[in-house]
């Protein structure tokens, strides 16, 4: 058995569900778990009507959801003809239970809203392949990764629980194999044990496909996007950048780690506890070998370069000079849990903590007025993070030509610098 992730660039058009058809077709044969994500930018557009329903914009947060209703009807009706009325029903039932939540009044935390209507982008575009194939005369069955997929209530980031998802997986997922070659589900998303829905953090379709894949002892997983596979850079930030065929798990949960945005941080774990094979394949060309990511340590690996942008400084000095050992830096860490803010960098003085953080307004607000009663703050924005593993002087010098470092972190394969503009 082996299991394909389609993200959302994959099925962003009608051609592009077609080119997934075949290359599934290409695949005849093989018992194949397909995770499928919400179709291109969808859940953008998702978190909108999750925010004009918390704000308690009642109408703006139904006429947004219109649009995305509209946008899955019309590509119904371009791809499914056999089974249009079925088709239609069943996508009907995805809208309802969004919008009957829309009629109401938020009473829980954002969270929870979020994670209910944002939801709705998987089932609806899973739902939309499942027929489309059949219609195609390429069987599958489909299945609701929330009857798999058990998780506590922490949403928008809980705890898989394994026990009871395999449990399920076993009895729910696996007998649908021997009535087919191919079951469709959905990534991203998994319920609590009282049915409410989760999701799994942006790109979480990564980290459902490798979830199923341990549990069903998968030959392999592969996540089909539309880059050749894993390179040392983005070729947007680095023109030079080249494709890395092979990976070991380490590095790859590094580069995660460090913020590269191929793979999802959770999802290499799974596969390394069970020796499972990802690869990263281009469905515009599916020629191109990609990137095999496995236990083997490959040499002589370029420096791959990640960029972070939008990064702030926040600069912590305690109020009396006192040093900041002890005391101070549990507090910073407890403000920081609380407020579900990772940082990317942190760095102490005798006096001063620095913490170098994603630029989100809100969160940076909640810290700086928790921490005031304790620190002096001062925070300084429109910097990039730049991390380079397996660095050389040339490439340090290089990148950091006609930047100001304002801060920097170093070991023996990686640096980290804070950078600003001159």
């Amino acid at each position: 058995m082996k299991v394909f992730k389609f993200g959302g660039a994959s099925i962003n058009s009608i051609d592009r569900i077609k080119n997934l058809s075949e290359i599934l077709q290409n695949n005849k044969g093989e018992k194949i778990l397909v995770v499928i994500s919400a179709m291109g930018k969808m859940t953008n557009a998702l978190e909108k009507v999750a925010e004009a329903f918390f704000e308690e914009r009642k109408e703006d947060s139904l006429q947004l959801f219109q649009k995305i209703k509209e946008y899955h009807l019309t590509q119904l009706k371009y791809l499914i003809t056999l089974q249009w009325k079925r088709a239609t029903n069943e996508l009907q039932n995805f809208f309802t239970e969004v919008e009957w939540m829309l009629h109401d009044k938020p009473v829980r935390d954002y969270n929870y809203y979020y994670d209910q209507i944002v939801c709705s982008g998987e089932l609806l575009s899973s739902t939309l392949i499942s027929f489309y194939l059949n219609d195609e005369k390429i069987a599958n069955k489909w299945i609701d990764v929330r009857d798999l997929l058990r998780t506590n209530d922490n949403f928008r980031d809980p705890i898989v629980d394994w026990n009871f998802t395999e449990k399920n997986a076993i009895e729910k997922l696996l007998p649908l194999f021997d009535k087919t070659d191919l079951v469709i589900t959905q990534g991203f998303i998994g319920s609590t044990d009282e049915n409410e829905s989760t999701t799994l953090g942006r790109e979480g379709s990564d980290f459902t496909g490798a979830v199923f894949a341990k549990i069903l002892k998968a030959e392999s997983i592969t996540i089909w996007k539309d880059v050749e596979g894993v390179m040392n850079a983005d070729p947007k930030d680095f023109k030079e950048a080249v494709l890395l065929e092979n990976l070991s798990y380490k590095e790859a949960i590094e580069m995660a780690y460090y913020g590269a945005q191929v793979i999802h941080p959770k999802t290499i774990k799974p596969l390394q506890n069970k020796n499972i094979p990802l690869y990263v394949k281009s469905f515009l060309d599916t020629h191109i070998s990609g990137t095999a990511i496995t236990q083997k340590i490959p040499h002589n690996l370029p420096p791959i370069i990640i960029y972070k942008k939008n990064q702030v400084l926040i600069t912590l000095q305690s109020l009396d000079f006192s040093f900041v050992e002890g005391l101070p830096v549990t507090s910073l860490h407890q403000i920081l849990d609380e407020a579900k803010f990772k940082p990317n960098i942190i760095q102490n003085t005798a006096i001063s903590l620095l913490v170098c953080v994603d630029d989100i307004p809100e969160k940076i607000e909640q810290i700086a007025l928790q921490a005031s009663s304790i620190f002096d703050i001062q925070i300084q924005r429109d910097l990039t993070l730049l991390t380079i593993r397996h660095y050389t002087p040339e490439f340090l010098e290089r990148l950091t030509k006609n930047k100001e470092m304002v801060l920097q972190q170093k070991t023996k394969e990686t640096i980290q610098m804070l950078l600003k503009e001159i």
